[in-house]
């Protein structure tokens, strides 16, 4: 997993006046969580900005003045109105205990569907999963070159060892559906066949009565 430094201060006041007085300054109140205590510190938001705004998933390397701290990011909280970060919870990485996350799914390869008409539907952007931090990868891909209309993969599909996926084994995470245009090629075509018949049966009959009249001469 990718790992990135993040440089905070250990919060000597807690309180609602203490946060709102660091968010003035630039400053997210934090916690680490998971540890034999929890970690109360802040760091600037610039920062972290770079932990929030990015497809990828981290194993974040704390300085806290000194106190280094392995963790993974859990729960931002943003202002209603204004979107900012007002808040970022974390959970302590420890060697040997499985660690909780998100991450991401991702897609490769040109589908047969789509080409012939079909469209993506990319259902789950992330999946919450469980595992060694050594084991949990950085994200999870998923090859979509042999899916056809009407196709889809599901949680049930994939099969990653050493890591456990917290979700329904029902939950879609790809599907190709039928579009208006490809339905309407379908019934277009389907309606050529349709004529092409009546005309050989009609063409059958002119043959037919052609030979009658042959006869009867």
């Amino acid at each position: 997993m990718k790992t990135i430094e993040i440089n905070g201060h250990l919060r000597k006041s807690l309180g609602t006046k203490n946060a709102k007085a660091l968010r003035r300054e630039g400053q997210v109140p934090c916690v680490v969580y998971g540890g034999e205590k929890n970690v109360h510190f802040y760091a600037d938001e610039r920062e972290l900005n770079k932990l929030i705004y990015t497809p990828n998933v981290y194993q974040i390397n704390l300085d806290l003045d000194g106190l280094k701290v392995s963790v993974v990011m859990r729960n931002p909280e943003f202002h209603p109105v204004m979107d900012n970060l007002l808040h970022l919870d974390f959970i302590e990485v420890q060697a040997g205990k499985p660690t909780t996350m998100r991450i991401p799914v991702t897609l490769t390869g040109s589908s047969i569907g789509v080409k012939n008409g079909g469209v993506l539907r990319h259902n789950a952007k992330k999946l919450l999963v469980r595992g060694s931090i050594d084991n949990i990868p950085d994200e999870i891909t998923i090859d979509i070159s042999p899916m056809k209309i009407g196709h889809s993969k599901k949680v049930g599909d994939l099969d990653i060892p050493n890591l456990e996926i917290l979700e329904s084994d029902n939950r879609v995470l790809v599907a190709i559906k039928t579009s208006r245009k490809a339905l309407a090629d379908e019934e277009s075509e389907e309606g050529e066949e349709g004529e092409g018949g009546a005309e050989g049966e009609t063409s059958e009959g002119s043959d037919g009565e052609e030979k009658a009249e042959a006869s009867e001469e």
